[in-house]
């Protein structure tokens, strides 16, 4: 009976405890739109962990397979073709990569499934959710681009035309 009332009461205390949310900091939000024609759309929660920023959200009405996305220097996305955005997002002046590469703007490709859907879910350093930090994307533009990026070409990677542009704010 003992055994019983230990094992009940661990499930119950480890069922509270996941309840409990992370330790977070500031968090932003970027609405994405189509530009270049595409039909591309969604919206991307950045949020800061520690030294770390989460990055969680939806793009949907891309082609199905893998799409190159970044942060770019520039919160603006008022040229049809989100050329406003400027360059990637490189306060370090080092050369594009994949993620964690150093290149602040270079977040990857997003996969995006037979629906044309990409689940974002993932951890970068290298940013932080701030405006006044060297390394601060509040302001910024986000990107979604038309190919994959290759995360080795400089300084695009390769990744074609920009089908959707959001602010973070």
């Amino acid at each position: 009976m003992k055994q019983a009332l230990v094992i009940m009461f661990s499930t119950l205390l480890l069922a509270a405890c996941a309840g409990i949310p992370e330790s977070q900091g500031p968090s932003a939000t970027a609405v994405l739109q189509p530009s270049s024609g595409s039909k591309v759309q969604g919206s991307v929660k950045f949020t800061q962990f520690g030294n770390q920023v989460r990055v969680t959200g939806v793009v949907s009405g891309h082609a199905p397979g893998t799409k190159g996305f970044h942060i770019h220097e520039k919160g603006d996305c008022s040229d049809p073709k989100a050329m406003s955005t400027g360059g990637h997002f490189n306060p370090a002046k080092t050369k594009h990569g994949a993620p964690g590469s150093g290149h602040a703007g270079d977040l990857g490709n997003l996969v995006f499934d037979s629906y044309g859907r990409a689940t974002i879910n993932m951890v970068v350093s290298g940013i932080s959710v701030s405006k006044d930090a060297i390394n601060g994307i509040i302001g910024r533009g986000l990107i979604v681009h038309m190919d994959t990026d290759d995360l080795k070409t400089d300084p695009t990677g390769n990744a074609g035309e920009r089908v959707a542009c959001g602010v973070i704010s």
